[in-house]
């Protein structure tokens, strides 16, 4: 997204433009790993003692929640995830911009 931004408008994105693009290239990634988030959290908090074991590795939990509860179950709480994801992708990225340029600007980094 950076290169992509930079290409744009000719020069290099500022500190707030990259912590833009790591936001929205968190909220990709956020979005399209969620069914594995889904599985994995159903496996962590299976009951083994209580019922017999349902959940076993990520491809059988997977299929088993769509074939039992639809496709949509899968991407249970994409939403909330989404936004935590992109706002720690913009305050992560935005510090790690702000901490290269001023490096960069003192001569410490090159």
């Amino acid at each position: 997204f950076k290169k992509a931004w930079s290409a744009w408008q000719g020069s290099e994105t500022n500190p707030v433009q990259g912590a833009m693009c790591g936001s929205v290239a968190g909220a990709i990634a956020g979005a399209v790993t969620t069914p594995l988030d889904v599985a994995k959290t159903r496996i962590m908090l299976e009951r083994a003692e209580v019922d017999a074991k349902r959940y076993v590795g990520t491809v059988n939990t997977l299929s088993l929640i769509a074939k039992e509860e639809g496709v949509v179950a899968l991407f249970k709480g994409i939403g909330p995830r989404v936004t935590w994801i992109t706002i720690g992708g913009f305050i992560f990225f935005g510090a790690y911009e702000q901490s290269t340029s001023l490096l960069r600007r003192t001569k410490m980094w090159d």
